[in-house]
């Protein structure tokens, strides 16, 4: 197998598009990017239940969509973007049936990082959570895929179709929103 992951992403997409192979190659693409992907999600969406179902969501967009893919960005960069709007859809959708603005979203974030019994975490790990959960939206993204994918700029702006230096501008502030809440929470 390539070692390169464009190499890697061209192959399996053609073995996606080929009846003969689709089934044993979407296989392969999911296990592939279930961890990543569920990872992403899970850190937009809280709950360990609506992040298997967006991912569950995300791989029957890319599954019904493949013949739709161009390939002018790896498969990696196109299933983000399917799991990233699946996410804020799946947000949205919450925010509307339980009557929450976007200036109330984050307490309701809050009380899900609370209420969540599927994470393990000390103190500083929960504090943190509710430090990212303070962000706007936008922030917040770009925080997780910096900090916790390590993620370069580059990358997040193929995926997120945003330019480097507002993706760059949106971390810092992000950063120190952070260090706001870090330092009023003393």
């Amino acid at each position: 197998m390539a070692t390169d992951k464009n190499l890697d992403d061209t192959a399996l997409v053609e073995r996606l598009r080929d009846p003969s192979t689709c089934r044993a190659a979407f296989g392969d693409m999911i296990r592939l990017y279930t961890e990543p992907l569920y990872r992403q999600i899970r850190r937009m969406v809280q709950s360990h239940e609506d992040a298997d179902d967006l991912l569950q969501n995300t791989f029957m967009k890319a599954w019904q969509n493949i013949e739709n893919f161009r390939g002018d960005a790896r498969l990696s960069t196109w299933l983000y973007k399917i799991a990233i709007n699946e996410s804020l859809s799946h947000l949205e959708k919450e925010r509307k049936r339980q009557g929450v603005s976007l200036d109330d979203e984050e307490s309701m974030i809050v009380n899900l990082i609370e209420a969540d019994k599927d994470i393990d975490g000390d103190e500083l790990a929960l504090q943190l959570r509710k430090a990212i959960a303070s962000l706007p939206e936008k922030q917040r993204l770009v925080f997780n895929m910096r900090y916790y994918d390590d993620m370069k700029y580059e990358r997040m702006s193929e995926i997120l179709g945003t330019s480097v230096g507002a993706l760059k501008a949106s971390y810092h502030l992000a950063v120190k929103k952070i260090e706001q809440f870090f330092s009023v929470a003393d």
